[in-house]
């Protein structure tokens, strides 16, 4: 089944995807309101009202609506039709070009801000920097595009290349036949042909059918397929609970029928759904937020600091010149120019270890969202239950357990000649029941009016019996006896009481509930008819349910363990979505339905959405404004869904998140698709999306406080120094090597306690942050100012090359060193280590920064060699630094934790 079913759901996938295919697909316009009965309320409300009418008509009147008959349409008629129509497509979302993708890899503050530097580099002839800032811009794009083009080839790559056509019964000069052609060509007024296996692909109208079973699990999210059936006597709320209606993107589980087409394309209720989903824009998400608010604090400060800087240089110094180029150095150094790099870096490989677990992640954002996600929402069928329909119990009529009444549901499953249902197949799985002496006499086929069938079996010449299956209601009505201990007593008021208070038991635990009645034949007979089903006598039942996966209530365990709360949104009827809860271990103060949704202003859902775990009986719209409530609550939501009613709120959440399997529409919306319909997996991404963020924060922190550091400490020597405290170049090719000491971050390990619960950004912690470390390095800067000025008699113009070459090794050392001090709120070195190739980078790097003074490439950079008792004193600095940082830490977490 699980085959069957990927099958119908990648040949659905492939008619969305077919638009993509060929440029000749016309779009045809959304339905427009004002062509709807007057009153309705939304496209929504027009084309339901639409439909209950086709829905109330009989079949000669349907027939009339749309100028068809039982003939079907002629060619002409079919070709006028498509012009006024339109073909039968969907809107759909179409890839962006790869020079505007690049644009949006490319555009954010820090991009344009560092692409600005790099020009006024360039103007003042300064390439170095140039160069720097614009390969760090360039690198950090071109890994964002590469990474996200290969996760969309991918996600392309799932779409099954199958050819989609649809029988349609066409009038010519010869009657009436039938006829394969695309489904792109199907007009309103035609008649079509289904049966198992085909995707409905149209919305339409039933005229004849023959045990129809239909999957509307990828418009509704009920997991057991329904019953169709011309008859329009029987009252319905719903629309999709209309008997007589099919809708697109549904597909036929079992039996055959003739349709009328009603509507197609934009004009069906899953087009108008697909067109709302395609033209809304994606929310802004909690990473892209929390990402442009720490830039604008770092480009403030920037704006704030470097003017002082340049008047302080300018007018203590007089060279206007040299201090605007010392100005743009420091602009240069207080910028993390690595910051786009280091978070696509980091995002990218985030993106390439849950590749290994059969993840593709569309957008990289979306890693780090994960990290964030404190709420997930997910539709229940197929992934917390297993998208498979199991036989649960087989029960006397007093509800114990009962091999008789699976021995005899068995044989009624398996001596019917029609079309078997999902429900027979689960019974016919009990293959131990394979071996029967029993052999089949008769058979009364299922129908709806009766909506139960009978197999009659024998298992000697002189005794047949009649082995009825069906809905309780319908068994109960031709029953006079029940079997009770092994004994027929008559089915009195009384015990049919107990049995109706059994079933409804039962039906309230999520089951679906079948009767199994016998009556052994007093007269053998060779024929048996519908008149035969009378004075039955009442074995007892067989129930259904679609399981709950086993991964469900440890991957929800664990997932609410790190801080994200699970809430349940289905279509699916209270009564199961609460049993399947149960079995998953989700707790659940009520059930909030759909109708009571529809019902609450923006405030009472914002609360109610709050208070409540599970959701039931909800439509697409209900979906999407229970993510957007939760979402104005302050929460970073995710969602996961993978029919065509979730698309809505996967567009509305944080992060999106699709299967494989899912309808095309699903996949589009989804930031993530998953190629294995787990929350285990989720956890997984939890978990790797926290690493991924913390990996980020470490480094505007290290950076953001060290550099506000350095810029505290240019202020305090501009204004009391005779000379620059370090040249341009050289404060560049500090911050440079500084930068590539960095590289390494992405692969650095993270503390456990730092990734137990949600993560997300907080600008006012990170400038706090910045502020209280970033002093604490200009303390030990302006000792070096003394210590070079009266130790080592740097102070005047002539010494200025040896004060600057000291300020330079201690600057570039406290920096990286300051990497391992706050990479986590331990002790460095002895209780948290970083990752080899974070050490490997930062130690090769204060290595450099110690010897270059002393290389050929000194006197580029205007710098001499130290003298052998500075070192000494550099130890002290050094020790002195890592001292008071993890004095002042440990204060820090007391007073504001550590984030």
């Amino acid at each position: 089944m699980k085959l069957i079913d990927s099958i119908l759901k990648h040949l659905f996938s492939r008619f969305l995807a077919r638009r993509r295919a060929s440029g000749l697909f016309r779009r045809t316009a959304m339905p427009d309101a004002a062509n709807f009965p007057r009153g309705a309320t939304s496209i929504f409300d027009a084309i339901t009202r639409e439909r209950r009418r086709v829905a109330s008509d009989d079949i000669a009147a349907a027939l009339i609506r749309l100028e068809s008959d039982m003939k079907g349409l002629s060619a002409d008629e079919a070709e006028a039709r498509q012009e006024k129509f339109g073909f039968n497509e969907i809107e759909h979302e179409k890839p962006l070009p790869w020079w505007r993708h690049l644009w949006q890899c490319y555009k954010n503050p820090f991009n344009l801000l560092l692409s600005l530097l790099a020009l006024i580099s360039l103007l003042t002839e300064d390439m170095a920097a140039a160069m720097v800032i614009a390969t760090m811009v360039v690198l950090s794009t071109l890994i964002r595009f590469i990474q996200e083009a290969r996760s969309n080839r991918a996600a392309e790559a799932l779409k099954a290349m199958v050819s989609n056509t649809a029988t349609v019964i066409r009038r010519g000069a010869s009657p009436a036949k039938q006829m394969g052609i695309p489904i792109r060509e199907l007009v309103p007024g035609d008649l079509i042909a289904l049966s198992a296996g085909d995707m409905i692909p149209a919305d339409c109208r039933l005229l004849a059918a023959k045990d129809l079973f239909v999957s509307q699990a990828a418009m509704t999210g009920e997991s057991l397929p329904v019953e169709k059936f011309p008859d329009i006597s029987q009252p319905f709320n719903a629309i999709f609970d209309a008997p007589n209606l099919l809708f697109m993107g549904t597909n036929v589980i079992s039996g055959s029928a003739t349709a009328l087409v009603v509507a197609t394309g934009n004009h069906s209720y899953f087009g108008a759904l697909s067109v709302r989903v395609t033209s809304t824009g994606r929310v802004e998400t909690a990473f892209q937020s929390g990402v442009n608010s720490v830039s604008w604090l770092l480009i403030r400060f920037a704006l704030v600091m470097v003017p002082v800087v340049l008047a302080i240089n300018g007018f203590t110094k007089g060279d206007w010149m040299e201090a605007f180029l010392f100005a743009l150095s420091v602009a240069v150094g207080l910028t993390p120019e690595m910051l786009p790099m280091i978070v696509t870096s980091t995002l990218a490989k985030g993106a390439v270890k849950l590749s290994k677990q059969k993840v593709i992640v569309k957008h990289l954002d979306a890693i780090q969202n994960f990290g964030a996600m404190d709420v997930l929402c997910t539709d229940k069928t197929g992934t917390l239950t297993q998208d498979k329909i199991v036989l649960e119990r087989h029960t006397d009529a007093f509800g114990e357990p009962s091999d008789e009444v699976l021995r005899y549901a068995y044989l009624n499953s398996y001596y019917q000649t029609g079309l078997k249902n999902l429900l027979d197949r689960a019974v016919l799985e009990h293959a131990e029941l394979q071996t029967h002496d029993d052999r089949k006499v008769d058979e009364i086929p299922f129908d709806f009016n009766r909506r139960r069938m009978s197999v009659v079996v024998s298992e000697r010449e002189d005794q047949h019996t009649l082995v009825c299956k069906g809905a309780v209601e319908e068994i109960l009505s031709v029953c006079t006896g029940i079997r009770h201990d092994d004994e027929d007593v008559e089915l009195t008021p009384e015990l049919l009481k107990n049995v109706r208070a059994l079933t409804q038991e039962l039906n309230s635990q999520g089951l679906r509930v079948v009767a199994v009645a016998i009556k052994v034949m007093a007269k053998p007979q060779s024929n048996y008819s519908v008149k035969d089903e009378a004075g039955l006598t009442l074995l007892g039942y067989i129930a259904f349910l679609d399981p709950p996966k086993e991964s469900a209530a440890p991957a929800i365990s664990a997932l609410e363990k790190h801080g994200v709360a699970v809430k349940v949104l289905t279509g699916d009827s209270e009564l199961i979505a609460a049993h399947v809860c149960a079995q998953v271990g989700l707790e659940r103060h009520g059930i909030l339905l759909g109708g009571q949704v529809e019902t609450m202003n923006d405030a009472q859902l914002a609360q109610a959405a709050q208070d409540y775990q599970v959701f039931a009986r909800l439509t697409p719209h209900h979906k999407e404004r229970i993510v957007r409530a939760l979402r104005g609550n302050g929460h970073v939501v995710g969602f996961m869904g993978d029919g065509i009613n979730d698309a809505p709120a996967l567009r509305a959440a944080d992060i999106g998140i699709s299967v494989d399997s899912g309808v095309d529409i699903s996949k589009e919306a989804a930031d993530i698709i998953l190629l294995e319909k787990s929350l285990m997996v989720l956890e997984a991404g939890v978990m790797e999306g926290r690493k991924t963020f913390s990996n980020m924060l470490k480094y505007i922190r290290m950076t953001a406080s060290s550099n506000f550091g350095n810029v505290f400490s240019v202020l305090v020597a501009s204004a009391f120094l005779p000379f620059l405290p370090m040249l341009p170049l050289q404060l560049l090719m500090q911050n440079l090597l500084y930068d590539i000491s960095q590289i390494a971050i992405p692969f650095d390990d993270v503390d456990d306690e730092l990734v137990a619960k949600p993560l997300r950004w907080n600008p006012g912690d990170i400038g706090r942050f910045m502020v209280f470390f970033g002093p604490i390095s200009s303390i030990f800067d302006i000792l070096t100012y003394l210590l070079m000025w009266f130790v080592f008699s740097a102070n005047n113009v002539a010494a200025q090359t040896l004060f600057q070459s000291g300020w330079f090794v201690v600057g570039l050392l406290t920096q990286t060193l300051i990497v391992h001090m706050i990479r986590t709120p331990k002790l460095p070195f002895i209780q948290s280590r970083a990752a080899w190739p974070l050490l490997l980078m930062t130690g090769l790097i204060m290595l450099i920064g110690v010897c270059l003074p002393m290389s050929p490439l000194a006197g580029y950079f205007k710098l001499q060699p130290l003298p052998g008792s500075y070192f000494p004193w550099l130890v002290a600095i050094l020790l002195g630094y890592a001292a008071l940082t993890t004095l002042l830490k440990r204060i820090y977490i007391r007073k504001f934790g550590w984030q």
